[in-house]
């Protein structure tokens, strides 16, 4: 697998490796450690697979959750931040387990200009995801959010704001009922 990886990848190679390890929780674990691989290749290319799982096979990495949240907070490549951000958009968000250090990374993030726009989107929908279970955090998240007017936006964080800001409306009424 590791040789695979190491190259340029394909949308058939992608598939190749999920039809791999689909039902395979050994292979699962080896593609996750070749995501710590040294080569950034490797490591980037492993990470892109994963975020092609089909939604069974992604329930794998439920257990790597607060992993990848760890992983995030610190990593500097751009890319890997943002395809670990999109693996942890396809978990569940539980109220009892959320990471203050998290919630305060992506509201952070939401309104940083030197992050890409990716970044920037992934982070405002789990910033959602976390704090949807509380008003006052869903006041907050508004807030930041209302910053964001005072710069232009591309078209895919425009669309994710209004997305949101549709989530949190929704939210808070159901909430205050």
């Amino acid at each position: 697998m590791r040789k695979k990886l190491n190259k340029k990848l394909c949308m058939d190679d992608i598939y190749e490796i999920c039809i791999l390890t689909h039902g395979n929780n050994r292979k699962k674990a080896h593609l996750y450690q070749l995501t710590f691989d040294e080569d950034e290749r490797i490591s980037t290319n492993a990470l892109w697979v994963f975020t092609h799982f089909d939604m069974q096979n992604n329930e794998w990495l439920y257990a790597k959750h607060d992993d990848l949240i760890d992983r995030v907070l610190v990593e500097k490549n751009m890319t890997k931040r943002r395809l670990m951000l999109h693996l942890l958009l396809r978990q569940p968000f539980e109220e009892e387990s959320l990471r203050s250090d998290f919630i305060d990374f992506c509201i952070a993030k939401i309104t940083a200009c030197s992050q890409p726009y990716a970044i920037r989107c992934y982070c405002m929908k789990l910033a959602y995801e976390q704090m949807k279970y509380y008003p006052e955090l869903l006041t907050e998240l508004k807030a930041a959010i209302d910053m964001l007017e005072q710069e232009p936006l591309s078209p895919g964080l425009t669309s994710a704001k209004k997305l949101v800001m549709k989530k949190i409306k929704l939210t808070l009424g159901h909430l205050r009922k």
